[in-house]
């Protein structure tokens, strides 16, 4: 297994490249966000993701991620904050971050976020997405 010491635990290099890719996949779906630009945060997916939201509701797929994000009220914003991720396996790794989303009218809703990225074709895109209050 790549990115795997003896002990099983990964190594610094590994958990660096892993920090890497969620921070970059994450900031990339904030400027999505930031700008209302649907497709692009849909795009950020897999095509069979898991995805829940603030809301309950479970989705899954393009579609009903696209649905979720459209509905969004424009001029929202959020700001992330990776707090770690790890490799899983070679091309998957996994992260925590700290969401901030802030409403057109002021009010802020803060969550955590669980997600899970797959290198697909040389592209990472997220497989898992799950939001929690925090």
């Amino acid at each position: 297994m790549t990115g795997i010491t003896g002990t099983g635990r990964p190594e610094a290099s590994a958990k660096g490249t892993a920090y890497s890719v969620i921070a970059e996949l994450l900031g990339r779906w904030q400027r999505a966000f930031d700008n209302h630009r649907t497709a692009d945060l849909v795009s950020l997916f897999t095509k069979d993701a898991l995805f829940q939201g603030i809301s309950p509701r479970l989705l899954a797929g393009p579609t009903e991620i696209f649905g979720y994000y459209d509905n969004v009220t424009e001029g929202a914003t959020a700001i992330v904050e990776v707090l770690r991720a790890n490799l899983l396996c070679d091309g998957i790794v996994g992260g925590f971050a700290d969401v901030t989303f802030t409403a057109r009218t002021g009010e802020t809703f803060p969550i955590r976020l669980s997600a899970v990225a797959q290198r697909l074709e040389g592209t990472w895109r997220i497989c898992q997405y799950h939001a929690a209050a925090r």
